[in-house]
């Protein structure tokens, strides 16, 4: 009993601490994803108050959290719209993949951590904050903006391409050798090509058998559904988030939206839980050593995201400006970094991985929402300095010296 009341009230006030700062962030307009892995280091080894009984049940709550992460993701696309961003922005994608995630396994490797620890670091500096993201543009009013679909396929193509990276860091984790490493990939791939192909015929229907009128019925059809077949996907040694996301893909229609919003509280809460669980595998200490690491990958990264956004945005024919704010949108890195980087962590490739990918989400998903205000009014006075010195500046339609409104630009 003496056990049992110390685990209700340590998962009590964790729960009660993670509300408490998610309303802080919410007052000041920022996320709580940096508040939530400082929670976790507080409560963590090395932290102020280390938790006792209650680590293995937010641990089993952060494993939810992803697969619930990832399900939500698959529910915000059909798999006609990922093939459509396929076909159409894959250049974007194979730009944004190569100027973002070579960062990161440059530092791994001159860090000295191995080739392994290098495909996990570059997932880590690749991926950008689909949630922060979403968040920034509402509050900026921009969803109507016409860089925003740009922004939008890049994160798409990116959620997609988990399905491909994350079992190839499962297999490389597991150290595998490379035959069943390469079983692995197969598998993934073809499992996930199979969902594809039946999401596109027969998404009606499956998302008709899943769909009821009762939310009750519903959310345990579709919350059942998605950990048996995360369940089944970890046991082949694919992902379980990837299965998730699978699922997610599959379901459309009043079904995508009835378990949208159902599931949506429960993400949240397991979601905010995943964070503290991955900030309490991190000694507070071990930050400082990799803390200037951290900051040269983020300084580099975040400027390589500006120049994805702003390439992609321009071939698209958006003008300077919006290229410039779909550049500096791309900047935040949060859930998935952090997601990635939990797998390395819990499988003890390396002991800095897990603090340097603390310090460097917690300093991008800072200054991405500043970026996102600020890259576009400071590109502006920057390039209006250089007019008025008399520098030939191209505008959106290539012509220089230009002082008449952009035809493209959206308010």
């Amino acid at each position: 009993m003496h056990s049992s009341a110390r685990f209700l009230i340590e998962f009590g006030a964790i729960i009660l601490a993670l509300g408490l700062l998610g309303r802080f962030a919410a007052r000041f307009q920022f996320s709580p994803i940096p508040l939530y892995l400082l929670a976790g280091l507080a409560f963590g080894e090395g932290g102020l108050l280390p938790l006792g009984t209650s680590e293995e049940f937010v641990a089993i709550g952060a494993e939810i959290g992803v697969i619930l992460l990832l399900l939500m993701l698959g529910l915000e696309y059909t798999a006609s719209d990922l093939v459509s961003n396929l076909k159409t922005q894959y250049s974007a994608g194979l730009v944004d993949a190569a100027l973002n995630a070579l960062p990161g396994a440059a530092m791994a490797l001159l860090l000295g951590w191995g080739p392994v620890a290098a495909v996990v670091l570059a997932g880590v500096t690749w991926i950008s904050s689909s949630g922060v993201i979403a968040k920034v543009l509402g509050d900026l009013g921009r969803l109507g903006n016409r860089e925003t679909p740009v922004i939008l396929s890049i994160l798409v193509l990116e959620d997609l391409s988990m399905a491909v990276y994350l079992p190839i860091v499962t297999a490389l984790l597991a150290g595998t050798g490379l035959a069943s490493g390469s079983l692995t990939l197969v598998v993934a791939l073809g499992a996930a090509a199979l969902v594809l192909l039946v999401a596109v015929r027969y998404g009606r229907h499956i998302s008709r058998f899943v769909s009821s009128d009762d939310p009750e019925k519903l959310l345990l059809v579709v919350l059942g559904l998605t950990l048996l077949v995360a369940g089944l996907a970890q046991q082949l040694q694919v992902s379980a988030a990837v299965g998730a996301f699978l699922v997610g893909i599959a379901l459309s229609g009043e079904a995508a939206e009835g378990a949208h919003s159902l599931l949506s509280p429960l993400r949240d809460l397991f979601a905010a839980v995943f964070f503290v669980f991955f900030g309490l595998h991190t000694d507070p200490a071990s930050i400082p050593p990799v803390l200037l690491p951290a900051l040269a990958l983020a300084v580099v990264t975040a400027g390589t995201k500006i120049a994805t956004g702003y390439w992609a945005a321009r071939r698209a024919g958006i003008s300077a400006k919006g290229r410039w704010r779909a550049g500096g949108t791309l900047v935040a890195r949060g859930e998935f970094s952090i997601v990635i980087a939990g797998l390395a962590v819990t499988a003890g490739i390396e002991p800095s991985l897990g603090p340097l990918a603390t310090a460097y989400v917690l300093i991008l998903v800072i200054v991405g929402p500043l970026s996102a205000r600020y890259t576009e009014p400071l590109a502006t006075r920057l390039t209006g300095r250089r007019r008025e010195k008399g520098t030939p500046v191209a505008d959106a339609e290539g012509t220089a010296n230009s002082t008449a409104p952009e035809p493209h630009e959206v308010a």
